[in-house]
């Protein structure tokens, strides 16, 4: 399933210019500065931005080609801003049925009661949306979106304008959302946190331009990616987060076929029952050892195999390691380490990662 986009669009000095096929499985990020150019493309993809220079096709559909123009509500089209717009005289409830009531019959797949269960709102529907919280709010205006049964959800920075302990809190519903519902989602952000934690694809933007586009794994192999702008490179990896019992918490990444799983304690716990399935570890949070190291507080310590050693800069190397399971580690320690250490490709070493740095 595609999305298939070809427009130039000038608005002032910005110009827009696409010809793409984006990928509409999972969540794809389109990714990039503040003025890029991303909502405007959001825009155009649901009928909100009109230029006779476009053609947009999704699937079988064709949604714009030249004078040709289906409105938003023919696209079937799922949409959640910065803000999330409820209806301030109607209750929870009633924002949440409101597209429901409007939808052909037929055209329902999602219903009202499997919503309220995936997004854990069972106990706010009958509140004022004046009393909910910043997350909470997004989590209704995401079940109001998800109750007209769009066939694409299009997100414009829905985490913006929320602070960490509500990003927190609705991250996990969000990476769920594709898989449970099956309705695939077109996220616009420029936050590399979210698109590592959320993201299978990645459209990177610039200057009204998709530059590339690629899986979230290829994006994170890449040393130059612009993912690793702010905070230096990262690992993502696949797996569980599980409660272990007296307050302790494991993640066990997922093995491939045939290989080991290896497990992550990590600090701090998720306090809804849906389950992350991502780990993101920064290389600067991972120290190598040559030996198994004893008397030290740290927790995870596995073997892993060394595959690339490359210059950051004049004073660090940035490590790539395989894991047991078949999944990147990655780890950027000093150029000097690197030779005291005898550091090599093919080299068995010990990763070594604190596991207080693994959960907010």
């Amino acid at each position: 399933m595609t999305l298939q986009v070809q427009a130039r669009l000038q608005r002032g000095d910005f110009t827009l210019a696409i010809n793409d096929t984006l990928p509409t499985e999972g969540i794809t990020a389109l990714y990039g500065r503040s003025g890029c150019g991303k909502t405007t493309l959001l825009r155009l993809i649901a009928g909100l931005e009109r230029t006779r220079e476009a053609e947009v096709r999704f699937r079988d559909q064709i949604w714009q080609s030249g004078r040709r123009h289906l409105p938003l509500n023919r696209r079937r089209l799922g949409l959640v801003f910065q803000e999330s717009s409820l209806l301030p005289h109607l209750s929870v409830e009633a924002n949440l049925r409101y597209g429901y009531q409007r939808t052909p019959p037929a055209q329902r797949r999602l219903h009202p009661e499997m919503i309220y269960r995936l997004l854990d709102l069972d106990d706010l529907t009958q509140q004022p949306v004046q009393t909910l919280s910043g997350g909470q709010r997004q989590r209704v205006a995401l079940g109001r979106a998800l109750l007209t049964s769009p066939q694409l959800m299009l997100l414009d920075e829905p985490l913006s304008a929320l602070d960490t302990t509500a990003k927190r809190e609705i991250l996990p519903f969000l990476a769920d959302l594709p898989a449970s519902t099956g309705v695939p989602i077109m996220l616009v952000t420029h936050s590399a946190r979210e698109v590592e934690q959320l993201a299978d694809h990645v459209a990177f933007m610039s200057r009204g331009r998709l530059e590339r586009i690629e899986t979230l794994r290829e994006a994170l192999t890449r040393p130059d990616s612009p993912l690793f702008s702010d905070e230096g490179p990262a690992a993502v990896l696949q797996g569980q987060l599980t409660n272990t019992g007296d307050g302790e918490w494991q993640f066990v990444t997922r093995g491939g076929e045939g290989r080991p799983s290896v497990p992550f304690q990590v600090s701090g716990h998720s306090s809804h029952r849906t389950s992350l399935h991502r780990l993101r570890i920064l290389a600067s949070d991972v120290s190598l050892a040559t030996q198994e190291p004893v008397g030290i507080s740290i927790r995870n310590r596995m073997p892993v195999r060394i595959e690339r050693i490359e210059e950051a800069d004049e004073h660090r190397c940035t490590i790539t390691c395989r894991l047991d399971d078949g999944q990147i580690l990655l780890s950027r320690i000093t150029r000097a380490s690197v030779r005291e250490l005898g550091l090599e490709n093919g080299q068995t070493v010990i990763a070594l990662v604190k596991s207080a740095v693994l959960m907010e």
